[in-house]
């Protein structure tokens, strides 16, 4: 959100669109998509960027921008949901890695849980690394603040006997 006195500028020509002000999107779903949302301000800039990106069938749909006071809290509840989204429910792993490497090394599939559960495994052990790095008066954590779990070693029943003395 701009503090300016208008929504957006138009993809195309860049012109500004004042906060209530008809706009138009593209019909196209690449084209009006949340984050990088295509805006114009007439539909001679909306008939500009059809042939640039070749569409077959597409049309313009007309909107109204909300108002300053609309546009602002809009702003503020993507801002909150956007922090609170990378806090704690975001994949950390690299999903495609973990299925290849898990598929590689054991030829076992892997469900979607498992990135959920790895992925709380590695905020773990951020949280410990992050904690070692301000005891240590850093303000950057380091491959030593990061230790490696015990994996606890399969247990081996041990019989012992003792023998008959002689």
């Amino acid at each position: 959100m701009n503090d300016s006195n208008y929504w957006r500028k138009c993809t195309t020509c860049k012109h500004p669109i004042g906060f209530g002000a008809l706009y138009y999107v593209c019909s196209v779903s690449t084209c009006n998509r949340k984050r990088s949302q295509m805006v114009f301000c007439n539909i001679r800039c909306w008939d500009a960027h059809v042939p640039v990106m070749n569409h077959r069938e597409a049309s313009a749909e007309e909107r109204r921008a909300p108002s300053a006071q609309q546009a602002q809290a809009q702003a503020r509840a993507e801002a909150s949901e956007s922090s609170s989204a990378a806090s704690g429910s975001d994949i950390l792993v690299v999903a495609s890695r973990v299925k290849s490497y898990i598929l590689e090394s054991s030829g076992m599939n892997t469900s979607a849980g498992t990135l959920e559960a790895l992925s709380t495994h590695v905020r773990e052990i951020a949280k410990k690394a992050i904690e070692r790095a301000k005891e240590a008066g850093r303000q950057t954590v380091m491959a030593r603040d990061i230790k490696m779990p015990e994996i606890a070693a399969p247990r081996r029943n041990v019989v012992i006997r003792r023998r008959p003395q002689p």
